[in-house]
């Protein structure tokens, strides 16, 4: 390593290292449901879309780029290859800027045009594919016509973060709830898209040994949920309509044995609970954290009907404003779904109105 390599990486790293200082750490949001707080059962949502890039993957973004430069694999000038649904793309983009570096998002042509724009404003440029399945042949081509690096989320996520500590999202989520009636989450429910975050949370309750369990809702079309059930890692499906989770083949970053339960939503479900999630919140949220919402409330109501009292957390993945001419589209919602009426009125009943 030259003395010039040397410097580059020193700032590198440090820009990334003062990034972080600059950012507050995320809210954890109680919801007001009057009828399921009266049985002593609380949920919260920790507030991911207020990272500088608007989404949870900003600490996956920051994470995957601190690794793959003390691995050695980014130096100056290395051109950046991701396959991504959108946000991780978005904060890498972010990231790639910080540091001077050409950024290449290879995404589903259907990726919202939010997000493309995003990714597009930060400097990157953006590969589109009409079969989501060819994201990873396209990006590790593309990073080596480019001389680049292929940071492949859907590889390193679950090793890229540390677990045990270190400010990382399940310590987070633990150290907000201390004040609360429950402190100790009866349930924490995330979906999953590389399978990052949910091995980040399983691993840091093991560590804790925190009296929790972990839910990881899967839309209709992964295959992840069929993975935990069978174990068989050749699975492969038509892949999610819920843009930024579930997944068309098993992911090396989904650890099935750190998930205490999993649950399949449908794409109705999941654009219904979005919908009603924004009126509870009076603000719009992506659709992955509507069917985060769903599994929340059917788990709530299990404790219910069980008598049980505690807590429930998940996350608010993305602000609603990246899918204005998708899922919160009504007439998109119909094209592409169907009528979401009989799943709005299952989730208003669940909300108690």
């Amino acid at each position: 390593m030259t003395q010039k390599t040397d410097n580059w990486l020193q700032t590198a790293i440090a820009r990334i290292n003062a990034d972080y200082q600059r950012s507050a750490d995320t809210h954890l949001i109680p919801l007001p449901i009057p009828h399921l707080q009266t049985a002593g059962i609380d949920l919260y949502l920790k507030d991911e879309s207020t990272h500088p890039t608007g989404s949870l993957k900003h600490r996956l973004a920051r994470s995957l780029f601190l690794y793959a430069l003390c691995n050695g694999w980014i130096h100056q000038g290395t051109t950046v290859v991701e396959a991504s649904s959108g946000s991780t793309a978005v904060s890498e983009a972010y990231f790639a800027r910080l540091l001077d570096l050409p950024f290449v998002a290879v995404m589903a042509s259907t990726t919202s045009k939010e997000k493309i724009a995003l990714i597009e404003f930060y400097g990157g440029r953006c590969l589109l594919v009409n079969d989501p399945s060819q994201v990873y042949a396209v990006a590790q081509a593309e990073a080596d016509r480019t001389d680049g690096h292929y940071m492949d989320q859907f590889t390193y996520a679950e090793r890229a973060t540390d677990w045990r500590g270190n400010n990382n999202i399940a310590q987070s989520i633990f150290e907000q709830m201390r004040s609360e009636r429950h402190p100790i989450p009866q349930w924490i429910v995330t979906a999953a898209g590389t399978g990052g975050t949910s091995a980040t949370i399983g691993r840091f309750i093991r560590l804790q040994r925190y009296d929790t369990h972990l839910c990881v809702p899967d839309p209709a079309g992964s295959v992840f949920l069929e993975f935990y059930r069978s174990r068989n890692a050749a699975l492969t499906g038509s892949g999610s309509r819920i843009e930024g989770i579930g997944r068309p083949r098993v992911e090396p970053s989904f650890v099935p044995s750190l998930v205490d339960r999993m649950e399949e939503v449908s794409n109705l479900r999941s654009v219904a609970a979005m919908r009603e999630l924004s009126t509870l919140l009076g603000r719009r949220v992506g659709p992955s954290t509507g069917t985060n919402f769903a599994v929340m409330l059917e788990l709530a109501h299990e404790m219910r009907a069980c008598g049980q009292r505690g807590s429930i957390v998940s996350l608010l993945c993305d602000a609603g404003e990246r899918y204005a001419q998708t899922y919160h589209d009504a007439t998109w919602v119909v094209q592409q779904f169907g009528d979401c009426t009989v799943e709005q009125t299952h989730i208003r009943s669940l909300l108690g109105r």
